[in-house]
């Protein structure tokens, strides 16, 4: 048996590794390397030790931003570089980076691995995802260069000559919805400037909507022509958005910590951002710590649900969301098939989707438990920054800081899985076996 173990897994001298373990290594080298670099003197100002080195790798790569330093403060520009670089490569996707490290390094992909991208990018042949690879990176340099052109005119007539390099960083970290920036404050000293309201969040909108999306609306360019996941990522994003700008706008209208001290037109802006940040972006305008528990508690559930499928967003997904309610009315009304846009979604749509949201709810409430072991007091900020980690959004109550070391690697690890596992998952998932034996069927009663 052990042997045979050892024959399966190395083949032709070469490592042979199923599809999700060869894509979580690629993370795990990402992150390790990251850290190390980050750990160097070069890197930062001396403040950072190899615990924070690791940790902010990590949130750089899985495109977290959850931080324990001040990013601008603490890291030397060469610093900052390398966090641009981790949020570059981390938020072009699992599938897209695990690709082209492997042709750089000059390992061929596999037919399993080409059959789960194609599925998972929803492609109809195998000779076209170099192809792919190549659009997801055009359109993310052409998002990230327009962005950053439109925040020059933010940044360099206040910071001159450093504004041009502020203006790429963010625009970099907006649009793989990584949620790092160079202030302390984020960037709530701009809550009322028009520039930064939209052009950020439209950033991590197009970022989070998911490549797929982009490309469908290129090609077809009219919504009756759209897939149904166009459609679905489309109405829900636009749901979501709706919903968390007005509720956050309503439940923090008077509230003097957060909109309660601003001008009408500065509060509504800072809704609109508030209510688009938790999407996976990570950037905020306004104090988080001040909210209110019902907006905290709203903020949790779209970091929870994220963005979209193939993005540079996490969270259990837009689409997730849509087929469980799908699902749900399906079954009040005793309907045995699903519809949507007069289009039908299998069996085996929901079966994923509903294990995915179970071990997505599983990994939250595991972390919630652990981090609270060794932190009393303080449970709606340990729930909201264990819910940022897995949603890979970057928000934080003040929390972050106060975490001792097992809670830092408790936060590590969810954010690692809230990229990686998810994915990861679907690949497994993606794998159709038939049963060899079939039993009887049994009764249970539920509810």
């Amino acid at each position: 048996m052990k042997f045979r173990f050892l024959r399966r897994l190395k083949s032709g001298g070469r490592l042979n590794l199923p599809p999700p373990a060869l894509l979580v290594l690629c993370y795990v080298v990402f992150i390790l390397i990251g850290g190390l670099v980050l750990w160097l003197p070069l890197s930062h100002t001396g403040a950072i030790g190899f615990s924070e080195a690791i940790f902010t790798a990590t949130s750089a790569v899985t495109v977290t931003g959850l931080v324990l330093a001040d990013t601008g403060a603490a890291f030397t520009g060469f610093g900052q570089v390398i966090i641009a670089i981790l949020i570059q490569l981390g938020g072009l996707g699992l599938m897209t980076t695990a690709v082209l490290v492997l042709g750089a390094l000059g390992i061929p992909m596999g037919m399993p691995q080409r059959l789960v991208l194609r599925e998972e990018v929803n492609q109809t042949s195998l000779s076209n995802l170099t192809v792919l690879v190549r659009i997801i990176l055009i359109i993310a340099l052409i998002c990230e260069l327009i962005g950053a052109i439109f925040l020059a005119f933010v940044f360099v007539p206040e910071f001159g000559l450093n504004g041009i390099w502020q203006a790429v960083f963010h625009s970099i970290s907006a649009f793989n919805n990584a949620g790092f920036a160079l202030h302390p404050d984020s960037l709530s000293q701009w809550v009322g400037n028009p520039i930064i309201n939209m052009t950020i969040p439209l950033l991590f909108i197009f970022g989070g909507i998911g490549f797929i999306v982009i490309g469908d609306i290129y090609q077809k360019r009219r919504w009756a022509t759209l897939t149904l996941h166009s459609k679905l990522m489309l109405v829900g994003t636009l749901v979501l958005i709706l919903w968390g700008s007005v509720g956050f706008g309503l439940l923090e209208w008077s509230n003097p910590e957060t909109l309660g001290g601003l001008s009408t037109s500065e509060k509504l802006w800072a809704s609109w951002f508030q209510g688009v940040t938790p999407r996976t972006a990570g950037f905020n305008t306004v104090n988080t710590g001040g909210m209110h528990d019902s907006s905290t508690m709203l903020t949790i559930t779209l970091m929870v649900v994220g963005g979209g499928s193939t993005s540079t967003a996490g969270g259990i997904k837009v689409t997730t969301l849509a087929v469980l309610l799908l699902a749900t009315v399906a079954f009040f009304r005793r309907r045995t098939v699903l519809h949507a846009f007069g289009r039908s979604i299998g069996l085996e749509e929901v079966m994923k989707v509903m294990a995915l949201t179970t071990i997505s709810m599983l990994l939250v409430l595991t972390g919630i438990f652990l981090v609270s072991i060794s932190h009393d007091g303080g449970f709606m900020d340990l729930a909201f920054e264990v819910a940022s980690a897995f949603g890979t959004v970057g928000l934080s109550r003040g929390a972050t800081g106060e975490l001792d070391g097992f809670g830092r690697a408790v936060i590590i690890f969810i954010m690692f899985l809230g990229r990686v596992g998810p994915l990861a998952i679907g690949f497994f998932l993606a794998t159709r076996s038939v049963p060899r034996v079939k039993y009887p069927s049994g009764q249970i009663y539920l509810g």
